[in-house]
């Protein structure tokens, strides 16, 4: 079963891009009694080794930033403007509640023109992210005691349980990093055939920017990165669009708009998953990347794939997904693990 507790944890912690420090310092906490070496890299990313009998590199990875805001003024008034760190729908944000990251943490509320005072053309027209304000309640006066110009915002959201489905903000990619935690706890008492890297990058969602440093440190021989996709099977969709169904198992990545994962990692990630009764699903996803791009192309290269966690509501204020997707996704990374110097890479 998924730990919920510890799930509930790592989703409540900020880490909005460039300003990862309280989740990076509650992994850094939850890993030390669980591998050989740990160490925080220039950039930010935490990287967690575990030694193995050969001196092949595996790298394992997980983006720990959450999409969120930046502080860019404060009117006369005590509202908040700002700018996005990542991608945002802006129709999912109306009357949505955030919290601001300052001197102490302050909530508001997404405020926008009431439809009471729109205009036709304005009820049918889609918002934009500058149509948007932060409404906090306080006076400026108040407000800047606590509040600085640069200061982060992200999204204010319980995670709840519903079903076998696991609702919450920071999913993406939260989730995966609970995977990846998750499976450094289960290697605990195993001595691994190649050295193991699992790395908790900084700053994907402002362009895969950790995993290119943290690739180049590393200069791993396989890699396997663990991030969410899109679930888009709703009332509507047509099947060419779903890319992925919740409760339909973990998703091998084959293609997405940066990257084509490595053929050899492809098939390894396939015969793993047959070998042990791992329900999996392919992913072709039209838009979007994740760190596997970055990873694959670093130094000279690697043998890079990637697996995912099927996600329904991706990059809103709340998502979805199921917990027999994401313990799918823990047991193919670790037969993966135990399997990968048994497959013949060579082309």
């Amino acid at each position: 079963m998924v730990n919920i507790n510890l799930l509930k944890q790592i989703c409540s912690f900020p880490g909005a891009p460039g300003f990862e420090h309280a989740i990076r310092s509650f992994l850094k906490d939850s890993l030390v009694d669980y591998c050989d070496d740990l160490q925080i890299d220039p950039m930010g990313n935490l990287i967690a080794f575990k030694k193995g009998r050969t001196d092949q590199k595996l790298m394992l990875s997980a983006h720990m930033d959450e999409i969120g805001f930046i502080v860019q003024h404060i009117d006369d008034d005590g509202f908040i403007r700002f700018l996005p760190l990542g991608g945002f729908d802006p129709k999912t944000l109306t009357a949505q509640r955030v919290i601001i990251h300052g001197q102490q943490d302050v909530i508001g509320v997404m405020g926008s023109k009431p439809i009471h005072l729109m205009t036709p053309d304005e009820r049918n027209k889609a918002p934009l992210l500058k149509d948007y304000f932060i409404d906090t309640g306080l006076e400026k006066s108040e407000l800047l005691k606590l509040v600085s110009i640069g200061n982060p915002i992200t999204r204010e959201r319980e995670l709840i349980q519903m079903g076998k489905c696991i609702n919450s903000k920071s999913l993406d990619n939260r989730i995966s990093v609970y995977t990846l935690v998750s499976c450094l706890h289960s290697q605990q008492n195993i001595k691994p055939e190649t050295d193991l890297y699992f790395v908790f990058t900084v700053q994907e969602e402002l362009g895969l920017r950790g995993a290119k440093s943290a690739s180049h440190r590393i200069a791993p021989n396989y890699a396997i990165n663990v991030d969410t996709t899109i679930a888009f099977d709703v009332p509507g969709a047509q099947p060419h669009e779903m890319v992925t169904k919740l409760g339909h198992g973990v998703a091998i990545k084959l293609f997405d708009s940066s990257v084509i994962p490595d053929i050899r990692m492809v098939n390894f990630l396939k015969e793993c998953a047959a070998k042990s009764d791992i329900k999996w699903q392919a992913e072709l996803l039209t838009g979007g990347g994740t760190d596997t791009a970055a990873v694959q192309t670093s130094g000279n290269g690697c043998i890079a794939g990637a697996i995912s966690i099927p996600t329904r509501h991706i990059h809103q204020a709340i998502e979805m997904v199921h917990e027999d997707d994401v313990l799918a996704a823990l047991n193919l990374l670790n037969t993966a693990i135990s399997n990968l110097t048994n497959f013949d890479f060579k082309f």
